[in-house]
């Protein structure tokens, strides 16, 4: 899932089990972290403002046009 510099990458959260910062049905950024990927997890910004870890399988990726991906990162 490698991310392009100008690129930014938006997952849907699909679930939350025991994570109190994610919300089910919202958009998150996505960071880019290689080595997290190959464990099965992902690097999400959540709730808290903060990145963590997450499991690859509590979201759905994105592709969302240009216009979208700047509306979020202007909203987060």
């Amino acid at each position: 899932m490698g991310q392009n510099s100008g690129k930014r990458t938006f997952m849907l959260c699909i679930e939350n089990k025991d994570c109190e910062d994610l919300e089910r049905r919202k958009i998150y950024q996505v960071l880019s972290d290689d080595e997290a990927l190959k464990e099965g997890y992902v690097r999400v910004i959540d709730e808290s403002g903060e990145d963590y870890l997450y499991p690859e399988s509590y979201f759905i990726l994105l592709q969302l046009p240009h216009e979208a991906q700047e509306a979020l990162q202007v909203a987060s």
